[in-house]
């Protein structure tokens, strides 16, 4: 019986022993983690690029990366998406990549038409080709 107390406190002394250890190692790796990249530009200098620029989602990225720089543009970035919603002027055609098209060049132009306030996580481009059709008219510095 004395045998059976001793292991069962070596047992007990040992898994207590472990479970310090384990929780003072996940404590470690936590504070050591990397933190995430946002997709909002840095701040610091701009640089304005000469002439009229408009900032356009890249096309063959991963769908998941447009789709969640999509929704911080429309969201945290504050860009404004209601010409992208159904019923509004720029919803057709109804992509991802012209959605977020529109959303990026938003921000961008809202923004100081930096190439900072272009870059969604490496999602999008500049261009100097207008992407407005239609009704649907993409903001730039003079054209509204």
């Amino acid at each position: 019986m004395r045998k059976k107390m001793w292991a069962l406190r070596c047992l007990l002394f040992l898994e207590c022993f472990l479970v310090m250890a384990v929780e003072a190692n996940v404590q470690e790796k936590a504070e050591a983690t990397i933190p995430v990249t946002t997709l909002s530009p840095p701040e610091g200098n701009t640089t304005f690029l000469g002439g009229t620029t408009w900032c356009v989602a890249l096309a063959g990225v991963s769908q998941i990366d447009l789709q969640n720089a999509l929704d911080w543009a429309c969201g945290l970035g504050m860009a404004d998406c209601s010409p992208i919603q159904q019923g509004g002027s720029c919803f057709e055609p109804d992509t991802l990549l012209s959605h977020a098209s529109f959303a990026f060049n938003n921000y961008y132009q809202q923004n100081g038409n930096s190439d900072i306030a272009c870059n969604f996580g490496g999602t999008a481009t500049l261009t100097k080709s207008n992407p407005s059709y239609g009704k649907c008219n993409y903001a730039a510095p003079g054209l509204g």
